[in-house]
């Protein structure tokens, strides 16, 4: 499989250096489509606060990319869902530390979630 980032230089808004508009994924063999993953405990309960609950978000998306072979580095698409706009920023980067160098397209919306205390819900999809 091969990755060929799209981040074209004129006739588009400039791209960041942790934001790329797109992600070509070449010959890949499997996807993992993941579901929206919140920041709950293993029994349900969610995590504390905003920097629990995303500590708690990429640990479940590792151990979901772990049941299928995969890690961090198989991901090519993510989209964040935020309860309140002030938490794009540690999103961001809990999104950066969690990648490294790894940089994907990714969008972030605010939404109302189905449970107050549900501050935040990424979703994936990934290719091997």
């Amino acid at each position: 499989m091969e990755l060929v980032k799209h981040s074209p230089s004129s006739g588009i808004y400039a791209a960041t250096s942790d934001y790329v508009h797109a992600m070509e994924v070449r010959n890949p063999a499997r996807f993992l489509f993941v579901s929206g993953t919140m920041g709950l405990h293993a029994e349900g309960a969610p995590g504390r606060d905003l920097s629990a609950q995303l500590d708690l978000i990429w640990s479940n998306l590792r151990a979901i990319l772990a049941d299928a072979d995969m890690d961090v580095g198989n991901i090519v698409r993510l989209t964040s869902y935020l309860r309140d706009a002030d938490y794009a920023e540690a999103n961001q980067n809990a999104r950066l530390a969690a990648l490294g160098d790894h940089i994907v397209p990714t969008t972030a919306i605010v939404v109302q979630t189905l449970q107050k205390d549900w501050l935040v819900e990424i979703e994936i999809i990934a290719a091997a």
